[in-house]
């Protein structure tokens, strides 16, 4: 059974970094690109970006560019998400996702195999 749990959320101050984990199991972690998403209230799940299955590639939605950085440990089969600057518009819940695929088509619509149940994030201003 694969499983994705997400950890590292919680509430933090405008201005803070926070580091969100994704721990893999009950896949081959290394054959899988990873992705980071993420849902504000009321709103669709958008993409953060994603990393290959080295992690020597990686790639970032345009709205985020800068203050996210996505990487991974293929010896502890995890991956993570950096945010820094955080703001109250980060408030959301953040997944993980697996995919088997590349991160070389388009983020937009891309395609996921597993996905995790999410860590809530909440900024405070």
């Amino acid at each position: 059974q694969v499983r994705l749990v997400e950890s590292g959320g919680g509430l933090v101050q405008r201005g803070d970094s926070l580091r969100l984990s994704c721990t893999a199991s009950g896949l081959t972690f290394i054959n899988y690109a990873m992705g980071w998403f993420r849902q504000a209230p009321g709103a669709e799940r958008v993409i953060i970006g994603v990393i290959s299955r080295s992690g020597g590639d990686t790639r970032y939605s345009d709205s985020v560019k800068g203050r996210f950085t996505i990487s991974r440990n293929n010896y502890n089969n995890t991956v993570y998400l950096q945010i820094n600057t955080l703001a109250p518009e980060d408030t959301a819940v953040y997944y993980c996702a697996a995919r088997s695929d590349s991160i070389w088509s388009p983020l937009a619509g891309m395609e996921f195999d597993y996905w995790g149940q999410g860590t809530q994030v909440t900024v405070s201003s």
